[in-house]
């Protein structure tokens, strides 16, 4: 995620195929991710240089929107802003 303004966000709606959309707040997101890589057999290319999965989830957070847990599966998570920015 390139744009700052996203940082600023601290709830995410995430998606699991065959499951209602979700609202998380960030460090639930984290532990959402947390939780899948853990399940996962092998890591993404991507993410085996990551030195833990708190690194491997600080990565997604910042530079993805998916993964594919298997082929096929893919979890999807967005940041949302529920209150306008304070001004």
């Amino acid at each position: 995620m390139s744009d700052p303004l996203i940082r600023a966000c601290e709830d995410y709606v995430v998606l699991v195929p065959g499951a209602p959309e979700r609202l998380l707040s960030e460090r639930d997101t984290r532990l959402w991710l947390y939780e899948w890589l853990e399940r996962m057999e092998s890591m993404p290319r991507d993410l085996q240089s990551q030195p833990s999965l708190e690194a491997a989830v600080d990565h997604l957070i910042d530079t993805a929107c998916e993964l594919e847990v298997k082929p096929g599966f893919v979890l999807q998570w967005f940041a949302v802003r529920l209150e306008p920015p304070m001004q």
